[in-house]
């Protein structure tokens, strides 16, 4: 087996009984990067000369005796809107292009200490603002299963990076799908924490209520080694619970889903998603009747009829707010105009793309009097619905079965010309984000014309222990995803 199909947890172990070393890892995934990125478009910076280095530290760690953290060596790739410091963060717009932060974000720190090296940052649609990764400064990422279809987004670069092999660990930020939708997909394994679980610090926002750091792997087990990793307190961030959190890897031990109790989603009709996708997750709820759960079909009418629109009301404004920072002044793109208003409209026009100016816009205006009244404020009282309509089923189950997308990825260009059609491809993600839930994307399989298959798991919020553990044995009884080579279904293999 190559190194590039370990897993994170096997390539930290191979490094640390010298298998192989860090240095051997690092090249393996800058190899793969050099033979398929041309092809994938997954990675906006390849930081090779720092890697390398890092890599060769960790190395020369090893051979003195010393103690590494548990992600020792092992190569990762984190979205092109963490901050990282002395590299560039662009989030794919015009306006950052070249920008280089004075300090990391804390879930990059929280890496570094645990040994991680990092190998890239990964594409996006601009500043997070979409579903498929085609609306970004260094153009369309391709899906590795099947270069003519999108990856999804935002997080499309991380998704296809682990799905093509560059690494087996990447970080996303997840607002309203935007880690679980790509993983979906890419076929892989993705996860939304708890709002509240990871530190936000360092990340360049899109809505802040909503957004949380989120990583991906291609099985469970490196979903909990990361999470273990990066969820912990930070006083940089007010968000972040400052609690002891729970050894997330402890419950992969679990074998058997007795006296478990598993809703499955019962409110949308078998026609109204892709038929492969209802069977995915007739598939998934089979799986955990076997494994001794109880199963039953569970709907969730506030939160399916409302969730999107709820979710662009509350997000959008607050997108408008945290974007007024770009200005053209402080830092990034800046053009001049005769007057302070003109240049504000010339930065920001020159600089950001239809998709980020149309969000903007409508945020504004979704604030302004009247707009806030009418929709705003009515919009954060749905989401406390929502949240009442959450609290009230896990009090009755311990975890929730329901699709990630109702479609397979689409081809490359079919949905950004439709904003409404692309965002209605949120509607099973978003709600989850609306009650700051933990949720997993489970890679379910293929279809015959090795299409990816998924499924997302929900549990209660700060259940992401007992929801990973869940997540497991639905995963054994699938087989966790292999490495795909990137490739035009159709061709040759």
């Amino acid at each position: 087996m190559e190194i590039y199909e370990l897993t994170a947890r096997e390539t930290a172990e191979g490094i640390r009984t010298k298998k192989f070393s860090a240095e051997d890892a690092a090249r393996c995934s800058l190899s793969r990067i050099a033979k398929f990125e041309s092809e994938v478009n997954a990675c906006v910076t390849v930081t090779e000369d720092l890697a390398i280095a890092a890599a060769r530290a960790l190395d020369g760690r090893i051979a003195r005796g010393e103690t590494l953290g548990p992600l020792a060596g092992v190569p990762y790739i984190a979205k092109d809107n963490f901050c990282t410091k002395g590299i560039r963060t662009t989030c794919s717009s015009k306006i950052l292009e070249n920008w280089v932060p004075t300090y990391n974000a804390s879930a990059i720190n929280f890496m570094n200490e645990a040994g991680a090296v990092l190998i890239a940052k990964s594409n996006l649609d601009e500043f997070a603002m979409g579903s498929s990764t085609e609306n970004s400064i260094i153009g369309p990422t391709k899906n590795p299963r099947d270069l003519g279809r999108v990856p999804g987004g935002s997080s499309g670069g991380s998704a296809a990076s682990v799905a093509a092999g560059y690494v087996p660990l990447a970080l996303g930020s997840d607002t309203g799908g935007s880690v679980r939708q790509p993983a979906a997909f890419c076929g892989i394994q993705g996860m939304k924490p708890s709002y509240g679980e990871v530190s936000r610090f360092g990340i360049v926002a899109y809505a802040s209520a909503l957004d949380q750091v989120s990583p991906l792997a291609r099985t469970v087990d490196d979903l909990a080694l990361a999470l273990s990793v990066i969820a912990r307190p930070d006083p940089n961030d007010t968000t972040c619970d400052a609690y002891c959190r729970p050894d997330f890897t402890a419950s992969l031990s679990l074998q058997d889903l007795k006296g478990k109790r598993i809703g499955v989603f019962a409110g949308f009709e078998a026609e109204q998603m892709d038929s492969e996708l209802y069977d995915a997750l007739t598939k998934a709820a089979d799986i955990c009747k076997s494994a001794g759960a109880t199963v039953e079909p569970i709907d969730l009418p506030i939160a399916v009829k409302y969730g999107v629109a709820t979710y662009y009301v509350t997000a959008l404004a607050d997108a408008s707010s945290k974007l007024g920072c770009f200005d053209g002044i402080r830092y990034g793109t800046h053009i001049e105009g005769k007057t302070l208003a003109d240049m504000y409209a010339n930065t920001r026009t020159a600089s950001f793309s239809e998709e980020v100016r149309r969000r903007i816009i409508l945020g504004t205006c979704l604030l302004t009097e009247g707009f806030y009244q009418n929709y705003y404020g009515p919009a954060l009282k749905v989401r406390t619905k929502m949240a009442l309509e959450f609290d009230e089923l896990f009090s009755r189950i311990d975890a929730y079965l329901l699709p990630t997308s109702p479609s397979m990825p689409y081809p490359l260009g079919t949905k950004e010309t439709d904003p409404t059609r692309l965002y209605l491809g949120d509607i099973f993600t978003v709600p989850i984000s609306l009650g700051g839930l933990p949720g997993i994307n489970l890679c379910m399989g293929f279809t015959p014309e090795s299409l990816p298959l998924s499924v997302q798991l929900v549990g209660p919020r700060y259940g992401d222990s007992d929801l990973l553990g869940i997540a497991n044995i639905i995963e054994r009884a699938v087989g966790r995803p292999d490495v795909a080579t990137p490739r035009k279904l159709g061709e040759a293999k």
